[in-house]
């Protein structure tokens, strides 16, 4: 389970006022605005201070506003080279300072960054605003457009130029006057609610502390009471404490026999911005949801879900609920069986008492230990941090011969990790960095994006710079941090994004994103391997004997594999359907009760049961009021379609790392980034559109039919999840679940 703010790299770039620019352009004491001289492009991490951004900003705006005037200037005839590849040429510093900016802002953000990304965010907005609504330069991007089938163009030149033209369209440039004046102004607004909200949910996160003395955590693990202990002393507190980030809380909840003490933490946990204080999003939200419905009525769309999915491979919100509704009844009923068999346990305990949210967790673990005699405890002493790094490396030198050398470089903060990523040849292929652990600077989840990206200079490849962020278990005294299974599962997950971003051979910066219904496609297939018994053999090591995890170790983790997938499933479908309930709205009313809409679509309409909570309530679901995700939650669902219906065909060859066919999957898929519409990427892969099967099946929502001889005449067995279609803006998203 992946848990991740999603950021978009957009949200987190920022800018300010246009004051002393030339004096800036001209300084040479800003390390953002010269040729970084590190070994591989690295960022100058050592050398980059806070107030080094402004400047940095301001002069990267300029270049770029300057660079967009020439190409207005121009007074050729508009071509493919004088319109479209200078524009894909143009603000080239200004991205590389964005991506940095977003990527530290999500994983180290002090007050002084803060205050630069509340400063700067709307002024940046207004920056790309005005340049997708300038008349005189949409004016010679359509007149390329316009001839663009008698310019002998190749299949990738041509899709670049629908792409930029599609891009300026779906932005607004067809509205004229007063209408884009308004959507100026609303995106403007949007990206202010935007940090307002990201802003509190960060505080709302920070403010909550379970404080507890040694008699009430008494009964949970040594390491979790170990980390306890330790987070108390960091914050200059005795005792025990205990936070709303996963590491911390989740344990808890499983350990824990106070019900009371969870249920304290949990709640804490739900009501995260909805305590009517202010920190409260709930009028953020709605005023969010109010402007999003007017840009898509403006833009020509029913509603923000349609005008999303339009540019998707979904393509409309009634393919979204297709997929969603199907998933829905088998996973609740799926959930209430799992619910009846933990009553069981619980009403021995607890006769009088009513099942409550905050006891799955507790209850959970006992079933798991009773039926299939799985501690996750002890597993947890196999998969040290560095041991599942070590097997995400070998399983990467396996399917495709890469190799991951430690390097010493700069880093922006001394948990990182560094490592030089070398091709099968040996050649230069990228870098990559992991920051793991939580910090008070940091936001919750996991992600992958950037630092700086891949592109193409002088006809040959730079390769990009990538980091994956995690809040994962931290080392404890002298025990090394040890992942859960979902911690473990989520290392996989980003390192498949990760790997996504390195193989990445895309000609065009325009073109190097993909939708967002298929970014999940290559992280997620990577979480098939985790837990595969030969993998496994080859990184799963106890951390103190050395000792090789055991065979019958493994055969219960993979008897066990479906456990809980009812209530995991369900948790995750609930949040992608309010996701796409509060934007699938076609008008907006001002007596609109968050918290009552939430539940009226979750409890009434669809049968949520009252021990489930979606995975996010509105007030905190960052993914899509602070992220890149909204009317897209639903992407990982989607995408576990292709990846299990991918991983099948590894299985099918009978070599779960068949060089040959990760080969294939390399250059059909993840080194192509946007310059091929995703579906006809993933035919070129597996020959055939994706089968809906292998996920239900993975998740334990499909009952095998009875086998037959032969299919009738006309019925086709494997049904695609949506008709061919050709998208043409596509969205990447450093990914968090």
């Amino acid at each position: 389970m992946k848990r991740l703010l999603v950021l978009s790299s957009l949200m987190f770039i920022m800018t300010v006022n246009n004051s002393c620019n030339q004096q800036v352009a001209e300084s040479t004491d800003n390390p953002l605005l010269v040729e970084w001289t590190t070994e591989f492009g690295v960022p100058p991490f050592d050398k980059i201070r806070t107030e080094h951004y402004q400047p940095a900003f301001e002069a990267a705006m300029q270049e770029h506003r300057d660079e967009i005037d020439a190409i207005v200037a121009n007074e050729a005839e508009p071509s493919f080279e004088n319109v479209i590849v200078a524009m894909d040429n143009a603000g080239l510093n200004l991205a590389r300072v964005n991506l940095l900016f977003g990527m530290l802002s999500a994983s180290d953000l002090d007050d002084e960054m803060q205050q630069v990304q509340n400063t700067m965010m709307p002024v940046l907005e207004e920056h790309y605003n005005t340049i997708m609504l300038n008349d005189a330069l949409f004016e010679k991007v359509k007149a390329v457009y316009d001839k663009r089938n008698t310019l002998k163009l190749d299949a990738v030149q041509l899709r670049l130029v629908e792409k930029t033209y599609n891009d300026f369209v779906r932005s607004g440039a067809l509205l004229q006057g007063e209408a884009k004046e308004r959507l100026m102004a609303i995106n403007s607004e949007l990206s202010t609610l935007t940090i307002r909200f990201g802003n509190n949910l960060l505080a709302e996160n920070g403010n909550f502390v379970l404080e507890l003395n040694a008699l009430q955590v008494a009964d949970l693990p040594e390491n979790v009471r170990i980390q306890a202990q330790e987070a108390a002393a960091a914050m200059g507190k005795e005792g025990f404490v205990f936070t709303l980030d996963k590491p911390s809380m989740l344990p808890f909840l499983t350990y824990s026999t106070n019900r009371d003490l969870r249920r304290e933490l949990y709640n804490g946990y739900l009501m995260r911005c909805n305590n009517d204080d202010e920190y409260d999003n709930k009028q953020i939200i709605k005023d969010m949801t109010r402007l999003r419905v007017e840009k898509a009525k403006l833009l020509g769309y029913d509603s923000y879900a349609a005008y999303v999915t339009a540019d998707q491979m979904a393509g409309t919100p009634e393919a979204v609920y297709d997929l969603l509704d199907e998933i829905w009844e088998p996973a609740l009923e799926s959930a209430k069986r799992e619910l009846d068999e933990m009553l069981v346990m619980f009403k021995k305990e607890h006769p009088d008492a009513t099942f409550e949210k905050s006891d799955w967790w507790y209850y959970a673990e006992k079933v798991r230990r009773q039926k299939y005699q799985l501690d996750e405890a002890a597993i947890r002493n196999y998969l040290s941090l560095d041991n599942v790094r070590n097997g995400m490396f070998y399983l990467a030198n396996r399917l495709y011969g890469i190799t991951f050398r430690p390097i010493s470089a700069p880093k922006y903060h001394p948990e990182c990790s560094v490592y030089q990523v070398l091709d099968v040849d040996e050649s230069h292929l990228g870098v990559l960095y992991i920051d793991p652990h939580p910090r008070k600077s940091k936001s919750g989840g996991a992600w992958c994006g950037y630092f700086s990206e891949q592109r193409y200079e002088d006809g040959k490849r730079v390769a990009p710079v990538v980091g994956i962020v995690c809040n994962f278990t931290p080392p404890v005294g002298d025990t090394p941090s040890l992942l859960s299974f979902d911690e473990a599962e989520t290392m996989f997950h980003e390192f498949g994004h990760a790997l996504h971003f390195l193989f990445a051979d895309v000609r065009y910066r325009g073109l190097a994103e993909v939708e967002g219904d298929f970014v999940e496609l290559p992280s997620q297939i990577m979480e098939n391997w985790a837990f595969e018994p030969e993998i496994m053999r080859e990184y799963a090591t106890h951390y103190r004997s050395g000792d090789v995890i055991a065979d019958n170790l493994i055969e219960k983790i993979q008897h066990a594999s479906l456990f809980n997938q009812g209530f995991m499933t369900t948790e995750l479908a609930a949040a992608a359907l309010i996701d796409m309930d509060i934007h699938s709205l076609e008008s907006y009313s001002d007596d609109m009760d968050v918290n009552a809409f939430e539940k009226y679509n979750l409890a009434t309409r669809r049968g949520l049961i009252p021990e489930i909570e979606p995975r996010y309530r509105y007030t905190y679901f960052s993914h899509i009021f602070n992220g890149g995700y909204s009317s897209g939650y639903y992407f990982y669902l989607w995408a576990e379609v292709l990846d299990q219906d991918a991983f099948a065909a590894f299985k099918e060859r009978r070599d779960l790392c068949d060089k040959e066919l990760a080969k294939l999957f390399r250059y059909e898929l993840l080194a192509q980034g946007g310059q091929r519409p995703g579906m006809e990427m993933y035919r070129a892969f597996r020959g055939a559109d994706p089968d809906k099967k292998p996920m239900l099946r993975a998740r334990g929502l499909w009952n095998e039919p009875e086998p037959v001889d032969t299919l009738e005449e006309g019925v086709v067995d494997a049904q695609p999840i949506v008709e061919p279609g050709r998208p043409i803006r596509p969205t990447i998203i450093p990914a968090q679940k």
